[in-house]
């Protein structure tokens, strides 16, 4: 079953030209952005115009075309070196989400793979491979929502952190996709979004989509969440990830694992949702995974207004692990992955 939400889109690609949904102006203004150059693309990603995991990839892979299109005029191996040098540059502005370098080296591993065609023949390869890194994202977000729509009942509360919705992907959302699903589908229940401290985006675009998909949803701050599991109102958790490590670890938006550790105390499930193209069977746990320390700005700052002190010391990290023993599931368009996740995670990929 197709569902239409009527949002924007966050990445659109016609006609050979890329544009984003500028999410830094939400939930306030609507902005699409053409997206002329590389550099501006790597300037997109890194100021989370563009963000989201899977959203990630289907712009990295789309960003890899618009730094490629200058140079069709050299050789065919002068081509495959440009390809491999942007591929790196683009990579490099967000090393913690996955699916970014995921797309980037699997458009790499293309251009190599037809080494001796000319420019214009791997751009063209290039391109069609980008949309159907686009087209698999649509596929893989509407499969979460079927397999996690049955763990949301009528009269639910669920939780969710950060926006893993339909402005982080490219349709639906990993986390909201079965949100959306079980509406679809007839259920009603209420979502509670985690205003998501210090760039909101709980309160910006999570709380901002739902509402203008029609669902019932509730906006808190992220230390309200004990006193709303203690109420009684929250009974499922569901959240994003931006990578699953082979033991399955799951490394989201920071406060995530502090969600979590609630859920556990409360006796509420906490589950994940993912594409399989999110998960890293190279990288044993989440201690290993390299986090993202963003700008001092974006905590002692509200908009133009100063929050801190001017010169204080701030630790702005953009993403936490929590860990794999207190996630019931992980949710992915292969199905329902439950415990022991090294061994079920090794053999979801065969």
């Amino acid at each position: 079953m197709s569902i239409d939400l009527n949002l924007p889109l966050s990445v659109e690609y016609k006609e050979g030209k890329l544009y984003f949904l500028d999410q830094t102006q939400l939930p306030n203004h609507l902005q699409i952005d053409e997206q002329t150059t590389v550099e501006q693309v790597w300037d997109s990603i890194k100021k989370l115009k563009v963000r989201g995991a899977p959203a990630l990839g289907v712009a990295g892979g789309y960003g890899l075309l618009v730094g490629l299109r200058g140079f069709l005029n050299l050789s065919p191996e002068a081509f495959i070196t440009k390809v491999e040098e942007v591929a790196k540059y683009l990579e490099g502005c967000r090393p913690t989400a996955v699916n970014l370098g995921w797309a980037l080296r699997r458009q790499v591993k293309k251009a190599k793979s037809l080494a001796g065609k000319s420019a214009k023949e791997v751009f063209a390869a290039l391109e069609q491979e980008a949309i159907a890194i686009h087209q698999e994202d649509i596929a893989c977000c509407e499969a979460i929502g079927r397999y996690g729509a049955p763990l949301i009942q009528d009269g639910m509360g669920v939780l969710t952190h950060c926006n893993a919705g339909h402005l982080a992907v490219s349709k639906l959302g990993t986390a909201l996709s079965p949100m959306y699903t079980a509406f679809s589908e007839g259920r009603r229940f209420k979502v509670y979004a985690d205003e998501t401290r210090p760039l909101l985006q709980g309160a910006r675009l999570t709380a901002w989509e739902l509402k203008q998909a029609g669902l019932d949803v509730t906006l808190i701050c992220d230390n309200m969440a004990s006193f709303m599991m203690n109420s009684g109102a929250i009974n499922l958790v569901i959240v994003g990830a931006d990578r699953v490590t082979a033991n399955g670890d799951a490394v989201n938006k920071i406060g995530t694992s502090g969600v979590a550790i609630l859920a556990k105390y409360y006796n509420i499930p906490f589950y994940v949702a993912c594409p399989y193209s999110t998960i890293d069977l190279s990288t044993p746990s989440g201690k290993e995974v390299e986090i993202e320390e963003r700008d001092a700005e974006e905590v002692t700052f509200f908009g133009a207004k100063r929050t801190g002190p001017e010169g204080i010391q701030v630790r702005n990290p953009a993403f936490d692990a929590t860990p794999n023993h207190l996630i019931h599931g992980i949710i992915t368009e292969k199905g329902l992955i439950k415990p022991p996740f090294k061994e079920n995670l090794q053999t979801l990929f065969g």
